[in-house]
């Protein structure tokens, strides 16, 4: 039921749900397109008609969840990106973590990072660049990379993806998308590196999301937990620190991580 003008009738509980559904949905597409999107592809996108958009972002842009930038070109709102940033910060995860990632990328001069399982993706929850002056790893809080190429990733699923199967059901169909010579497609590869990082206690990324750069990732436990709540990794680009120096700091990486959350957060 649509409101006439002059009607004293509202949209009844069914409908304003179905709107606010849309409006949801208009805002995560908004999140995908960071130079932004234009009506005309939001509709082709969403397989909705454009003057139904239109009243969705009107909605968003009142709340200053959304912007026209440009001429018909939307992007989310300064007013999401900051609520966002405020939560991601204000977490309890986060103030426990910080203080430990700024620690090992000053120590290190490296990148690190908390990272949480998403479905076949891992997102960041925290970051700590290296000192000024050294090269920048390009990831942002908030930001995916598919789980199967990253040291985090591999170091999460390696509690719970425990045989082929489960690999194949979580990740099919395969091959998967190779994004550097390293990267691991296959499903039986997959499950044999999940293996090994289950039984040698951390995950490894060999340059297998990006070239030029390795990592190493340590689950991270809450206390009688057996399903680590995310990953503190250390990424590192190859010409200044390679692989193997990753790997021999290890266990120094897990001192500090005791040190930091408490010997319960290693498992």
């Amino acid at each position: 039921m649509v409101d006439q003008p002059g009607s004293t009738e509202r949209p009844d509980a069914d409908e304003r749900v179905v709107g606010a559904d849309r409006v949801i949905a208009v805002l995560t597409e908004l999140a995908e397109h960071p130079k932004g999107v234009t009506l005309e592809e939001l509709s082709g996108i969403l397989l909705t008609k454009k003057p139904t958009l239109h009243r969705a972002l009107a909605t968003l842009r009142r709340a200053g969840l959304a912007d026209l930038v440009g001429r018909g070109v939307y992007v989310l709102g300064d007013e999401f990106i900051r609520l966002a940033l405020r939560n991601v910060e204000g977490r309890p995860d986060n103030v426990r973590i910080q203080p430990l990632l700024d620690e090992l990328a000053r120590r290190y001069g490296e990148t690190a990072h908390y990272a949480v399982l998403a479905g076949t993706d891992i997102v960041y929850r925290a970051k700590a660049d290296p000192p000024a002056g050294a090269v920048k790893l390009t990831s942002v809080v908030g930001g995916r990379n598919p789980a199967h190429r990253t040291a985090v990733g591999k170091a999460l699923l390696s509690t719970s993806v425990l045989s082929l199967s489960d690999v194949e059901q979580r990740f099919g169909p395969f091959p998967l998308e190779q994004k550097t010579p390293n990267t691991l497609t296959t499903a039986q590869d997959l499950f044999r590196e999940l293996t090994a990082t289950r039984e040698r206690g951390f995950g490894i990324d060999d340059q297998e999301n990006e070239v030029g750069v390795n990592c190493v990732a340590i689950p991270i436990f809450t206390e009688g937990s057996t399903v680590p709540v995310g990953a503190v990794s250390l990424s590192a680009v190859t010409f200044r620190c390679p692989l193997d120096r990753l790997l021999e700091a290890v266990p120094d990486i897990r001192a500090d991580i005791a040190r930091h959350l408490g010997t319960q957060a290693l498992g």
